[in-house]
């Protein structure tokens, strides 16, 4: 069971998080300044860096939970890598889980239009991306073949989870898109070599 200072620190973390974006969505990621969220949520700017390095930080915590996803159902499965992650994403996609792209959430959009219009946000999430495409490399054995299998991998959720989102601010309901969605994904992974 988590004592109450991690509880207290996780709900300040959070709070500094959610009062960021909620300051983002409203004036543009550019125009809000540490010290705007600084106060918005009460605390220090030196409180705020103890727990987010950056603004961008602020943001893209919210990816946290996938941190390297992938290698983890990739070694969690008996199945070969890419019919693993094609499951977990079929899973994903029927769950609506905003990682998918497969969310049509106002706040879920408005969160992603953030992201994708942001050239900082866009640059910190390629970071996050190359770090978890390095996680799954190395757990199929880091060598030239894991590192380009991995390349692989990463490139479909991509392009999956953009094209999912796109119909989702185009105007389409994410149940309504769901069969094209999962239709999508498994020609998707059939098209990886193997």
């Amino acid at each position: 069971m988590t004592g109450l200072r991690a509880r207290k620190k996780q709900q300040t973390h959070d709070a500094l998080s959610e009062a960021a974006i909620a300051l983002f969505l409203e004036r543009g990621f550019d125009e809000v300044s540490v010290a705007d969220i600084a106060a918005a949520a009460d605390v220090s700017k030196p409180t705020l860096f103890k727990y987010f390095a950056t603004k961008q930080d602020l943001v893209l915590h919210r990816f946290a939970d996938h941190q390297h996803e992938a290698a983890r159902v990739v070694q969690a499965s008996t199945k070969p890598p890419a019919e693993a992650l094609r499951d977990h994403f079929l899973d994903g996609l029927e769950r609506r889980d905003p990682v998918t792209g497969l969310n049509d959430h106002p706040q879920v959009l408005a969160f992603y239009r953030l992201v994708f219009t942001t050239p900082a946000l866009e640059t910190r999430l390629t970071q996050f991306i190359a770090s978890d495409q390095q996680a799954l490399a190395e757990a199929l054995g880091n060598n030239l073949r894991a590192e380009v299998t991995a390349a692989c991998l990463f490139s479909v959720h991509q392009v999956l989870s953009r094209r999912n989102w796109q119909a989702m601010t185009s105007g389409l309901t994410a149940d309504k898109y769901y069969p094209t969605a999962r239709a999508e994904a498994v020609t998707a992974f059939k098209s990886l070599p193997t």
